[in-house]
């Protein structure tokens, strides 16, 4: 009895510690990933956009926009962050209330990565009218 005991006890201390280090060296390495920092201005004069909508979508090796997104809203300073997101390829998207809507792929390719955005007034319509 006293034997199994100690057996027992023999194989738990040389098999746990294996099988989680053996579980360790399994795991993939973490996906890098970076912090976007973007700033929206008006064209004009410099004056940041507020509640400006900013729109990520991640992109694949073939430049086509996949399933997920992120959508987020400047600040009164017209800055918005977004954590985490994977190196690769983004497409940033800004919509605002009088504003045209810009669009621009980026590369993420460091740790952190700083976008200014400036927005311009939509053109003029012309009319036969006038």
């Amino acid at each position: 009895m006293k034997i199994q005991r100690l057996t027992l006890a023999l194989m738990c201390g040389i098999l746990l510690p294996a099988a989680s280090f053996a579980g360790k060296k399994s795991q993939a390495p973490a996906e890098k990933t970076a912090s976007v920092n973007v700033t929206v201005v008006k064209d004009a004069n410099g004056k940041p956009v507020k509640n400006a909508e900013v729109v990520l979508h991640l992109l694949d090796n073939h430049g086509k926009q996949r399933q997920e997104g992120m959508e987020l809203k400047t600040h009164d300073d017209g800055k918005a962050e977004a954590t985490g997101i994977p190196y690769g390829k983004v497409r940033v998207q800004v919509i605002a209330p009088g504003f045209k809507t810009y669009g621009q792929d980026f590369s993420v390719d460091q740790p952190t990565l700083e976008i200014t955005i400036k927005m311009q007034k939509p053109a003029e319509q012309f009319s036969i009218y006038k």
